[in-house]
């Protein structure tokens, strides 16, 4: 016997495992909207905010981390390129984990509980370092002299003067949740599915990373904060166990298609059936018929020539 692995994406939906349309709706909305509103009251430490750019970036030099210049000189090669990251950066975040919840509250309800769950607490955690920790973005940092992409070549989301801007907290680089988010959309995605090409998700959160370090709206540090808060929401909340692949018990492949290995039930005849098959076995007469015999004969005269040999050909 051997095993085979009954994958999710082989699995219908656990219908009894989805909550609520509604109830999920308005949750799921009162959370962002918790969270947008909290990045606004974090808004306006201008100098705190320029204060902790320069200690980062002074960090990131003693950590020996490459420059975020780096990236952006390769996207300024292009016009169309750094045009096509800024557009990545303003239309894909949110609507990307918005579609990646939708599909798991549709098709995988317990993964999706559970990655509302990992997102929900990411986002916490990061509304409150938002709070603690206000951070000016690479592309006002007057050291780094970085180009700020959005503003230049377009699209962006933020306005010209960061420190009136009603629409977002400019001053909120540390952690990046475009990052963060990103690599939770990939993780789900390979958890709640088994294609052979599902790792390729993970080009996701790699792609966004460069495009957030190279249009000059975060460091590195902002990364590497969020996925060490990630790695202990992930740890906190684990995937149930009634979501996760179960062994099932299989025959062997070669028993299917030998013939061998298949137990016959004696109700059914199976060993008269093996015994008159077997080889060396008489052949039956011309025009006779082989059956197995009835469970009477079988249970009254298993050991009887006679009755076995009525069972065998008549």
């Amino acid at each position: 016997m051997t095993y085979a692995r009954t994958e999710p994406t082989d699995q219908e939906p656990d219908i009894r495992a989805r909550p609520p349309l509604v109830r999920e709706f308005l949750l799921v909305a009162g959370l962002f909207l918790a969270y947008k509103f909290g990045r606004r009251a974090a808004n306006g430490h201008v100098e705190e905010a320029f204060r902790n750019a320069g200690n980062v970036w002074d960090l990131e030099r003693a950590l020996h981390l490459p420059g975020e210049g780096a990236v952006q000189g390769l996207l300024l090669h292009s016009q169309p390129l750094i045009h096509a990251a800024n557009t990545y950066y303003a239309t894909v975040h949110f609507p990307a984990t918005a579609l990646f919840l939708v599909w798991l509250y549709w098709r995988r309800p317990r993964h999706y509980v559970w990655s509302r769950r990992v997102l929900a607490a990411l986002t916490a955690a990061s509304l409150v370092l938002h709070l603690l920790f206000p951070l000016a973005p690479p592309r006002m940092l007057p050291a780094a002299g970085m180009v700020d992409t959005g503003q230049v070549y377009g699209p962006t989301v933020y306005g010209q003067t960061p420190a009136t801007d009603t629409m977002a907290n400019q001053f909120a680089a540390m952690p990046s949740l475009h990052v963060g988010w990103a690599v939770m959309v990939a993780v789900g995605l390979i958890a709640a599915t088994r294609s052979r090409w599902r790792w390729l998700w993970l080009l996701h959160p790699a792609l966004t990373l460069l495009v957030v370090v190279g249009t000059a709206n975060h460091y590195w540090l902002d990364a590497i904060v969020v996925a060490a808060l990630l790695a202990v929401a992930l740890a906190a909340f684990r995937l149930p166990l009634s979501a996760r692949a179960v062994p099932t018990r299989l025959p062997r492949p070669g028993a299917w298609g030998s013939g061998e290995g298949i137990p016959v039930p004696a109700y059914a005849g199976g060993a008269a059936e093996a015994a008159a098959f077997a080889p060396g076995a008489p052949e039956p007469a011309p025009g006779a018929t082989v059956v197995p015999p009835r469970p009477a004969e079988t249970a009254a005269g298993a050991g009887s020539p006679a009755r076995t040999r009525a069972g065998a050909v008549r």
